[in-house]
């Protein structure tokens, strides 16, 4: 039995009693359209009321769309539904995670990189702020995920780092502010993303921490959540083979399963030791750590049934709804299951006011804003980390450094749903103060230098030679490390001994681990406008440093610090 009246709900009689009434006036399509949590495909009002009508969600997810088109996608939902929706986005980095013209803030590692616990406050009041002016009242953010592995392609800058505390302390600040917007904070990806070199959205990854380590690492984070009365968990697609075998002795290790499937996990650890009350929601079930642990037909209704309340992202939405009605039918999952779920989401939307159908409390021009911009570049300012500087060529100026050789490092294909990029380049701004930027042509190889020349070739034309290395974090990549090109890795720094050479990373703060040879090294750890525009303010003296790392930018190798 849900105890409603104790966090995170803390219903009163009045409350428990319209939350139960809805419940049991639903139907079985009713209720099971509303543990799921569909990605949003349909952009035309009538093409919403029939996706609406017809499979009746409990929640939705759009991808950043313009704000006044997202803000009348929203209404057109919560005008339809009988039920009013939790309408999600990734508010990992502001208020870009539902619009595209909304506030790129700060990945959380550049928050950190601060060293200010206000910065915090502030990429969850910018998040907040924005998604409540087009009406998204859910966020799957903060990641409380440590940064375990240096390897990890997808925790990596998303997270607050390597040390617990500061987890903590960063996301009740990001949590708080969240809140002051009407926005339920999702914390996420218990039982804990990071440990692992692989990324869930390939393979179900594995936290492979003893009982004891991960009670002492993320079990002590997700306690510090659920005793302050954290809403909404999402849990991965991570198996946590230590504790489940704590829980079942005889289990064999082919039977482990993620912990979005997982009984051991959702019911036994997180239910019960950790006491949570609240929401438990997949992560996108579309990912392959989910759909290689046992079929679908079998995945979809026990999700459900082992713990979980909602079920994020469909394959085929009604190929997902008929697995969920023929586990009811095959005892896969229970009704008195369902129906717990079902009690958790309606009283989750009423302990938040989703069902007073409140007006925003901001107009939609603070989307973007000149206000957040400007509080953006302040966090900028205050992360950018100088973390090696083993030759005197800061500040660089158009007398002592003329003519730069300018090197762009990033993917050579696309994808990942990577935050978007700045709109000015930093050759643009070097340019501007006088510098004569000469920028590599990757698609242009010039052979006479690759196979004909030396050293005095190089030194003649060009005084320094910048890096600018753009790996960001991303979904459905095995690793994020430095990609040269593969003829003669002919824009590898082979020439750091004879001209000065400078690294900035945009994103990825690991990169030393490639370029251990580079002198002067630097991490920016977000690719925005602000970031960009900041460094260069650094670069030419008009900024100090000031950011302190997070996590070990050496990646615990001797040479890399050299």
């Amino acid at each position: 039995m849900i105890d409603l009246k104790s966090k995170p709900f803390y219903l009163n009689d009045q409350q428990i009693r319209k939350v139960q009434s809805i419940l049991d006036s639903m139907t079985l399509d009713e209720k099971i359209g509303q543990v799921f949590c569909p990605i949003g495909s349909s952009f035309e009002e009538k093409e919403i009321v029939e996706f609406i009508e017809k499979y009746k969600p409990g929640a939705m997810m759009y991808r950043p769309l313009e704000s006044t088109k997202i803000k009348h996608i929203h209404e057109t939902i919560q005008n339809y539904s009988k039920i009013p929706l939790m309408l999600a986005a990734n508010l990992e980095s502001g208020g870009n995670g539902i619009c595209i013209d909304g506030t790129y803030f700060s990945r959380q590692m550049g928050v950190a990189a601060t060293n200010d616990l206000k910065q915090a406050y502030h990429l969850g009041m910018i998040a907040g702020k924005e998604a409540n002016a087009v009406l998204c009242n859910w966020s799957f953010a903060p990641i409380v995920d440590i940064d375990f592995n240096y390897l990890n392609p997808i925790t990596n800058i998303r997270t607050y780092g390597s040390d617990k505390e500061k987890v903590i302390a960063y996301s009740k600040q990001q949590i708080n502010a969240l809140r002051e917007y009407n926005v339920i904070p999702c914390i996420k990806h218990f039982p804990g993303d990071g440990v692992d070199m692989r990324d869930q959205h390939l393979v179900s990854s594995v936290n492979d921490l003893t009982v004891k380590q991960w009670d002492e690492s993320y079990g002590n984070i997700y306690s510090s959540f659920i005793d302050e009365g954290v809403e909404t968990i999402m849990v991965g697609h991570m198996l946590l083979p230590h504790y489940v075998k704590y829980f079942n002795p005889t289990i064999k290790d082919e039977d482990i399963l993620p912990a979005s499937l997982s009984k051991e996990v959702l019911t036994n650890l997180l239910r019960e030791k950790l006491s949570f009350n609240g929401m438990v929601v997949t992560d996108a079930t579309a990912m392959i750590g989910y759909n290689v642990a046992l079929p679908r037909s079998q995945a979809i209704p026990l999700s459900i049934e082992n713990g979980c309340d909602m079920i994020l992202f469909n394959k085929d939405i009604d190929e997902d709804y008929t697995f969920m009605k023929k586990g009811l039918e095959n005892g896969l999952l229970s009704l008195e299951r369902l129906n717990e779920a079902v009690l958790r989401i309606l009283a989750t939307k009423m302990a938040n006011g989703v069902f007073e159908n409140k007006k925003p409390l901001n107009e939609i021009d603070v989307v973007g804003c000149k206000e957040h911009q400007e509080l953006a570049y302040q966090c900028a300012s205050k992360a950018i980390t100088l973390v090696k500087n083993k030759q005197d060529i800061l500040p660089i100026t158009p007398q002592k450094y003329k003519n730069i050789r300018l090197y762009h490092l990033t993917d050579t294909s696309k994808g990942g749903f990577k935050e978007s990029g700045s709109q000015k380049k930093i050759e643009d701004y070097l340019n501007d103060l006088g510098f004569n930027v000469d920028v590599y042509d990757e698609n242009q190889l010039d052979f006479h230098e690759i196979f004909e020349t030396g050293v005095s070739y190089l030194k003649d034309k060009y005084d320094l030679v910048i890096y600018v290395a753009d790996f960001d974090t991303a979904s459905n990549y095995t690793v994020r490390r430095v990609e040269w090109i593969k003829l003669m890795a002919a824009n590898a720094p082979w020439f750091v001994q004879d001209i000065p050479t400078l690294f900035i990373s945009l994103a990825n703060p690991y990169h030393l681990l490639d370029v251990p040879m580079i002198k002067t090294y630097i991490n920016g750890y977000s690719h925005n406008d602000v970031v960009i525009q900041s460094l260069v303010n650094k670069l030419v003296g008009k900024e100090k440093f000031v950011g302190v790392s997070p996590v070990d930018a050496f990646c615990g190798k001797w040479d890399t610090k050299r």
